[in-house]
């Protein structure tokens, strides 16, 4: 049996100002009407596997659960507390897979891929099935299509049924080195992706890292239902050296195995990467949203809010969103991730907030601010309940644009429909349900001297959250 393991921990700095802490590349809608993360669950559907198992940073949950309710897809979801990177996740899906006294196949999937030919996709997973089978620890490495400095190579070994062992693992290199390797034809670039069976890479951990076995026995020992979702044990999980598969299994293990694959297949890991897998025009330019290119050569243009226009440029990256907008020079892709923690060294919020909020009962988008004063557009989709809760320095003033809201206040509870509002004093127990079949919108204006996201004592939440999400 093949069980599929979605590595969902990913933040896809280079992507920003797209890409945020609270809203990463996985759940974006970059490339198709479905977001990476769907896109990798719906290519699972022609292998016949098992429900997948989902592992994700706590504070994506709703976004998870969100994606999968979208597709009426079932999954395992398991929450880490902190990023530990893949050993330690793959480790405890290993090990809440074997507790059924199953010991399947893990397929494991980075959440933020591209894959343009599904059915070559396939034709790896089948052809690295035996070699799983026989106890190899075996990744796929993507036929190279050009000289890369953005991914890792792997150098193929001595021939195998359907593969070749791995010989070594090979850094990213400089734009020379990786020239003198595609042209090679022994290397191909590291995809991140997994095929092993569960006691095979347990075993191997217990050979090289005991130590991250053992803190990851106890995290899935220690784990606690939470709604729909399973928490692993925060103490130990965090005891986790935070170190990639490849570093603390694969470049040890004397059963690693490499199986080529030859699918269209993206990392997105730049925008650059994003650009080379999108739809051109004659002029070499990628658009999305209101765009107005004229004399512009070789570019990605992205406007998300507004229009956004070029003149005579060539080699661009612009990227426009409600709060940020980047330019920057389609040679300087990779170093996007940098500008970005130089932002956040800086104090500034944009790195991680996304312009629009997702919340389990919805979503909003602030629209302006000002000193003592914020303005947000809130969605609240059927069935939603905002939990009861109070505020200890701003007021709230809700206009109802659409739909129909039930309002608690204090002991009070009514209904403010379209055109309609309501006003939250400061320190009024307060809460906010959609009990209808359309989403419900409205205008949140606030005032008062604090209105940040944690000015919020939650009395009774359905979401069982803390007061700081």
């Amino acid at each position: 049996m093949i069980q599929p393991v979605i590595l969902s921990g990913g933040s896809g700095t280079r992507l920003w100002p797209l890409s945020r802490e609270q809203m990463p590349k996985q759940f974006l809608r970059l490339t198709s009407s479905q977001s990476l993360l769907q896109q990798t669950l719906s290519r699972l559907e022609g292998l016949h596997a098992a429900a997948p198992m989902l592992m994700g940073h706590h504070s994506h949950r709703f976004l998870m659960a969100e994606q999968l309710r979208e597709m009426d897809q079932t999954a395992t979801l398991v929450l880490e507390p902190e990023g530990r990177n893949t050993a330690p996740a793959i480790a405890c899906a290993a090990l809440l897979a074997r507790q059924t006294g199953d010991d399947p196949l893990l397929l494991v999937l980075p959440a933020d891929h591209a894959i343009g030919d599904v059915q070559a996709f396939e034709h790896s997973v089948s052809a690295a099935v035996p070699l799983a089978e026989a106890g190899y620890l075996v990744t796929f490495g993507v036929v190279p299509t050009q000289p890369e400095t953005g991914y890792g190579y792997i150098a193929c070994g001595e021939p195998l049924e359907g593969g070749h062992h791995l010989a070594a693992f090979i850094e990213k290199p400089d734009a020379k080195c990786a020239a003198v390797l595609v042209e090679s034809g022994d290397y191909l670039w590291n995809s991140g992706m997994f095929l092993l069976r569960a006691s095979s890479y347990l075993d191997q951990l217990t050979r090289l890292q005991p130590a991250m076995l053992k803190a990851c026995e106890e995290a899935v020992s220690s784990a606690h239902r939470d709604l729909d979702f399973l928490r692993l044990g925060e103490e130990a999980f965090r005891r986790c050296s935070a170190d990639s598969i490849d570093y603390a299994v694969m470049e040890h293990c004397d059963h690693a195995a490499v199986v080529p694959l030859v699918a269209q297949w993206s990392d997105i890991g730049s925008f650059d990467a994003l650009r080379a897998i999108a739809s051109l025009d004659a002029a070499g330019n990628a658009t999305k949203g209101d765009t107005w290119l004229t004399d512009t050569q070789d570019s990605l243009v992205f406007a998300e809010h507004r229009l956004v226009a070029t003149l005579g440029v060539q080699h661009l990256i612009v990227v426009e969103t409600s709060d940020s907008v980047l330019v920057a020079h389609r040679h300087q892709a990779q170093q996007v991730k940098q500008l970005v923690a130089s932002l956040s060294q800086a104090g500034r919020n944009e790195p991680c907030s996304a312009p629009q909020v997702q919340r389990p009962w919805g979503s909003f988008q602030a629209m302006d601010s000002g000193e003592r004063y914020q303005v947000k557009h809130i969605t609240v989709k059927p069935g939603g309940r905002l939990s009861l809760q109070r505020h200890h320095h701003r007021a709230e003033h809700w206009v109802v644009v659409r739909g129909t809201a039930r309002v608690t206040l204090e002991e009070r509870s009514f209904l403010v429909s379209e055109n309609q509002s309501t006003y939250i004093p400061i320190g009024a127990l307060h809460r906010l349900e959609n009990t209808g079949k359309i989403p419900l919108e409205l205008i949140e204006v606030q005032s008062g001297s604090y209105l940040g996201e944690d000015d919020i004592e939650r009395l009774d939440d359905v979401y069982a959250r803390d007061n700081d999400e």
